[in-house]
């Protein structure tokens, strides 16, 4: 029979400052498939175009029925020999680099190359959301106060976003280095094997930081409690549907990432057809990303001083604010490039916090319905992240089918009002829409307070004393 060990308390100085620095490889990481996988698809690999879209549509509809189940599993299954979250950030992040390469990879003739692909990028994309879905459930392990809870979402928020600035250098030179060692067509195959490499790594830091504030619990008491789960079925379904803030966050969630993804997805679009200055996209995706970073490191400050709930909230309007009036000055490219960087830095206070809202709804959970359920809540952050993603591919074509934009049709000395209309549509007031509806939900849907969630946390306390 194992011994529980000793947990600590307090934050120590490693994870003050370099938990994230996981998140900073996941991102480095992840950031090969969101930049390149489309290029790969059709111009490197040459798969048709029939071909490459149905990849794209079988794997990221997989990947999004598949977002909700890692929490569940987590909660679920015995625990690891590090504990029951902190062992998945050394079990499995080394499995990943030779999963995630094939991805990258064209192999044989296009069924079985495209079979491969897909293969490849299902069983990475279950792999890599097991340790990142135990890695933010440790925000609520390793946090006992919503201070501390905001300081480690924060410190990974600010590591994550530093990654976008970092990774527009390490991956053209890693790409063209492995070029003339694989060739041209599996250059990112390699680049994401190594990518992946450091993010393993990295994980590995953050499992000897959390040495300590995680108990281990007993083989025999972890058994029991399983089989009370199995016969307490829809537990953590309750967690859900008896938790409205959490519900009201999720859909703000979503909102949030649809800000994300589309802008990130229609700024091209804008450079090209508005500001005329194919140039000035990676200028923009620079400076927007320095002012992620510089958001995400006030987040902690603000947070302190105002609560994590009423600095996003607030970050929402004044993004909405923001984008709307680069909307009217859309002719104004400069000016657009500031105003859209202004409101990137309200995305990285919001990205930073939104884990620290996650761990007050899993406090709330357990206060009302007595089950603790950290993996399965921090797991259904993934779910808004991947509808995101969805979201992305829906909007963008349907903001330019609105001016019947054809690529080729298009002269670019003399854009159609209707297309300038139709971009900013998606540059800009869809995502400024999707914030204001993000501050509503979070304003009258999730009424958790800081004081509401310290009482809870004395609640709970008191119940397991008295236990």
């Amino acid at each position: 029979m194992s011994t529980p060990t000793k947990k600590r308390n307090g934050l120590s100085k490693a994870l003050k400052r370099f938990y994230g620095v996981g998140d900073c490889g996941f991102t480095l990481m992840s950031n090969v498939e969101s930049y390149y996988f489309q290029i790969f698809l059709t111009n490197l690999a040459k798969f048709s175009p029939a071909t490459a879209a149905l990849i794209g549509t079988i794997t990221t509809t997989v990947d999004a029925c598949l977002s909700w189940i890692y929490g569940a599993i987590i909660n679920s299954v015995k625990p690891g020999k590090w504990g029951r979250y902190r062992s998945w950030l050394v079990m499995v992040p080394w499995i990943i680099p030779f999963l995630y390469a094939f991805q990258f990879i064209k192999i044989g003739p296009e069924p079985l190359a495209a079979v491969i692909v897909v293969l490849a990028f299902v069983s990475s994309h279950v792999a890599w959301n097991f340790p990142y879905v135990a890695n933010v459930a440790m925000i609520s392990v390793a946090g006992k106060t919503p201070d501390e809870r905001a300081q480690l979402a924060s410190t990974r928020g600010a590591w994550a976003n530093f990654s976008k600035v970092i990774f527009s250098y390490i991956c053209p030179v890693l790409a063209t280095f492995f070029a003339g060692i694989v060739g041209e067509t599996n250059k990112y195959g390699a680049t994401a094997f190594v990518l992946a490499c450091v993010m393993a790594a990295l994980y590995y830091a953050h499992f000897k930081m959390f040495d300590g504030y995680e108990i281990v619990e007993d083989v025999d008491a972890a058994k029991a409690k399983i089989k009370k789960q199995d016969k307490q079925k829809g537990g953590l379904i309750k967690a859900l549907v008896q938790n409205p803030p959490l519900m009201a966050l999720m859909l703000a969630d979503l909102a949030k990432f649809l800000f994300n993804f589309v802008v990130a997805g229609s700024a091209a679009y804008y450079f090209m057809y508005i500001a005329k200055n194919d140039d000035l996209t990676p200028l923009y995706i620079l400076i927007s990303n320095i002012f992620c970073v510089v958001g995400s490191y006030a987040a902690k400050n603000l947070a302190k001083k105002f609560s994590s709930r009423s600095t996003v909230i607030g970050m929402f309007f004044i993004m909405a604010v923001v984008l709307v009036a680069a909307n009217f000055l859309y002719a104004s490219v400069n000016v657009v490039i500031v105003l859209m960087s202004l409101a990137q830095l309200g995305y990285g206070v919001a990205y930073s916090l939104t884990p620290a809202l996650y761990a007050d709804t899993i406090i709330y959970a357990e206060w009302k319905t007595g089950k603790n359920a950290t993996g399965w809540i921090s797991g259904l952050q993934n779910v808004p992240l991947k509808l995101g993603v969805l979201a992305r591919g829906i909007v963008i074509p349907a903001c330019l089918a609105v001016a019947h934009f054809e690529a080729d049709a298009v002269d670019l000395n003399n854009v159609a009002p209707e297309l300038e209309k139709a971009i900013c549509l998606a540059f800009m007031i869809v995502p400024a829409i999707a914030l204001v509806v993000a501050a509503l939900l979070m304003l009258f849907g999730f009424r958790l307070t800081k004081e509401k969630v310290i009482q809870y946390q004395d609640e709970i306390a008191a119940r397991k004393s008295a236990a």
